[in-house]
């Protein structure tokens, strides 16, 4: 396996992965990420082999607001983990990368102490993914990560909306980054991401900001009540932090540890990682089904010109989908 070029087998994959590679393991992900489909045959023999070993993480999500600090956040948190005696793997959903150049390569060189820490593991999403492609990655980087012996995987959305609630959906907890503004920030937060949210971290609380952190912290807080909480066990908190001064972060992982230790009790847990493996399952035959539809040689024949008079309203999009579905076969 010294040649950066040698092809290996599945079960080297596996071994190496196992034994802690972390080159292997970097390789195991490239060849999750890729398209190929010959690589996707070896990924999923690698991914077979592991299972047995996966599914023993911590899994928390981590979004919010640009400016919000995530990147000096989960180095702030990771290196207090790592420091703890956790392995700490960082993993990114961005599908906006292939539009923006992806800002994530930038994060990986803020997070100046993980990236040099023997005991965290960081890795940026693939570029010029869907989302669908990009969640399945992250998805089963996940499980490459966990049976490498992490025990706690940071999954970070970088993009905004859809991508917040697709992690959300493959995590035990998420937790969004909020700062402190001048009374208009809660026009910043969707109610939907309140209704996603296991906790609330109002960030950079230091300094001349801890008062309107405080004050912030507290709308939210007031906020969070006319949503119904996603758990009978759990009220998500509204926390202030500093990554800056290393302010609030233990008490922080201790409020996720609780809901771990109390979701894990009442079996919502166990309930929600199985109802995360069906739908991941379902989400996948959906990406298969509009990468298949898409290349179909009779659907590209008729796309452009459906598309060009849908919108003309020369037809109704209902029609046009009839067209796509006869060429498609169906």
């Amino acid at each position: 396996m010294s040649g950066s070029r040698q092809k290996i087998s599945a079960g080297d994959y596996a071994k190496g992965v196992l034994a802690g590679d972390r080159a292997v393991l970097a390789r195991a992900i490239t060849l999750i990420e890729s398209k190929k489909p010959e690589h996707q045959d070896t990924a999923q023999q690698v991914l077979s082999k592991l299972l047995p070993k996966t599914g023993n993480s911590l899994r928390v999500g981590v979004s919010g607001l640009p400016g919000a600090g995530k990147s000096t956040f989960i180095d702030a948190l990771g290196t207090m983990l790592t420091g703890a005696g956790h392995k700490v793997a960082v993993l990114a959903v961005d599908p906006t990368s292939s539009r923006t150049g992806g800002s994530i390569l930038g994060d990986k060189t803020r997070m100046t102490r993980l990236s040099v820490d023997d005991n965290a593991f960081i890795r940026p999403s693939p570029t010029g993914g869907t989302l669908g492609g990009v969640a399945r990655a992250t998805r089963e980087a996940m499980l490459v990560c966990e049976a490498a012996g992490f025990d706690i995987i940071l999954v970070e959305t970088v993009g905004v909306g859809q991508s917040e609630i697709t992690v959300a959906g493959m995590v035990d907890f998420f937790l969004v980054l909020m700062i402190a503004g001048g009374g208009d920030e809660l026009q910043g937060i969707k109610k939907g991401v309140l209704e996603i949210a296991d906790m609330i971290a109002v960030t950079k609380a230091d300094g001349d900001n801890q008062t309107r952190a405080k004050l912030t912290a507290a709308d939210y807080q007031h906020a969070l009540r006319i949503v119904q909480p996603a758990s009978p066990t759990w009220t998500p908190p509204v926390m202030t932090v500093s990554a800056l001064m290393n302010q609030g972060l233990l008490e922080l992982w201790e409020k996720i540890t609780l809901h771990q230790k109390l979701t894990t009790a009442s079996g919502e847990r166990a309930a929600k990682r199985k109802g995360q493996q069906v739908r991941w399952m379902w989400a996948m035959v959906e990406d298969r089904l509009m990468t298949s539809l898409r290349a179909a040689p009779k659907v590209k024949a008729i796309a452009a010109g459906l598309e060009k008079d849908v919108g003309a309203g020369k037809i109704t999009p209902a029609l046009a989908v009839e067209k796509i579905l006869k060429a498609f076969g169906i």
